[in-house]
């Protein structure tokens, strides 16, 4: 070893004053200094050795700086043993937080172990690492707190599959602590992203109801229509067939895919929501009702229609939809969206001249229900 790494080593002189004054404040410098250097490629196998059999008896001192400071000291250490690392993390949370924030050498059972400990402290520490695996994961979201749920959905280095966000809305999904950065996510899943429209759907409810004295019809009524709209935004675009069946099975479970939902998917140009839908309220195979929408006749879409048991008084709007979208395909500038579905609407109105009464009262209340975000934001 170089002298310069010497001074910074355990020396001669250290074991002599270490023997002389066993104090706390004369075994802290001397952890630091043994921990500081641990990783030192100048350090021959033996020294390493020697290393290694002095921080085995400093994770047990009695005092907690001493314990501390080996922690800080060695948490990034590449090298150090698992056994004192474990040590470490199961250790009080000042000691053993730094290891668990960032260790490399802790496996993702160690980690499961100390989470099933409970301490909230520790398992936000965990939720919080630079990578969390998806099995780490998974057991902090079903035996954490929401503190340390919230840390981990806010965590971009976080492995959280669909069935895992399912789980933290299951258990937090009205809880704002968690449901801020879970709706921050760089990406979410479009079923968990409708999920989280519906829990914010149902508290906005609420909020009308007790502050703004509406009726309970009224607000379930609004809640309903900025929730269709809320939905029909997060699979604008969608191309993912499973991801969009997912979607759809999801909302068939919980009441929500509407015929107003599908003529605003049609209205939007979401072809493949519709199609997707269709294929699922019909329980006819996707490929058929793909064929059956774009028959070029008028017995097609009508047979589906009528098999997904819709309202009668939709099935000309959602044909003129498709017929525009057929007419006019997207040219891909800033709004072509929008001027479709104005396109689509305009066309609506002008053919329901001979529509009974009440199906007309019906119809015009949910495109004018379409046309709503747009007229108010003019």
């Amino acid at each position: 070893m170089s002298d310069a790494f010497k001074t910074a080593y355990l020396s001669k002189g250290d074991v002599a004053r270490l023997l002389a004054d066993p104090s706390p404040n004369s075994r802290t410098d001397l952890a630091a200094k043994i921990a500081h250097q641990f990783d030192s490629p100048e350090l021959s196998e033996a020294e390493r050795k020697l290393a290694e059999d002095i921080i085995r008896l400093m994770v047990n001192d009695t005092v907690l700086r001493v314990r501390q400071t080996l922690a800080e000291n060695l948490k990034s250490s590449p090298s150090l043993p698992r056994e004192i690392a474990l040590t470490l993390a199961r250790d009080v949370e000042a000691v053993a937080i730094p290891v668990l924030s960032v260790s490399t050498v802790l496996t993702p059972a160690d980690l499961v172990e100390i989470l099933h400990s409970g301490a909230e402290a520790k398992s936000t520490a965990i939720a919080r690492r630079p990578t969390v695996p998806a099995e780490v994961a998974d057991a902090l979201i079903e035996s954490g707190s929401e503190r340390a749920v919230a840390a981990l959905v806010a965590n971009e280095g976080a492995e959280l599959g669909e069935h895992s966000l399912s789980r933290v809305i299951d258990r937090f999904g009205a809880s704002e602590a968690v449901q801020d950065p879970l709706v921050h996510r760089s990406r979410l899943p479009i079923t968990i992203a409708e999920r989280l429209v519906a829990v914010v759907s149902e508290r906005l409810r609420q909020h009308l109801v007790a502050h703004h004295e509406l009726p309970s019809k009224v607000a379930s009524e609004l809640i309903l229509q900025s929730r269709e709209r809320a939905t029909v935004a997060l699979f604008t675009g969608e191309n993912d067939e499973a991801a969009l069946d997912r979607l759809v099975v999801q909302l068939a479970g919980t009441g929500r895919l509407t015929p107003s939902l599908l003529v605003r998917s049609l209205c939007t140009g979401d072809i493949a929501f519709f199609e997707t839908a269709m294929s699922r309220m019909a329980n006819v195979p996707m490929t058929n009702a793909r064929l059956l929408i774009h028959d070029a006749g008028r017995l097609g879409l009508k047979s589906l229609y009528d098999k997904a048991k819709l309202p009668p008084a939709l099935l000309p709007a959602c044909r003129i939809a498709i017929d525009v979208l057929k007419e006019t395909p997207y040219d891909g500038e800033p709004g072509d969206r929008e001027r479709h579905r104005r396109r689509v609407i305009e066309r609506i109105l002008t053919q329901y001249e001979d529509l009974a009464p009440e199906d007309l009262e019906f119809l015009l209340a949910k495109l004018g229900d379409m046309m709503q975000p747009e007229n108010a934001s003019a």
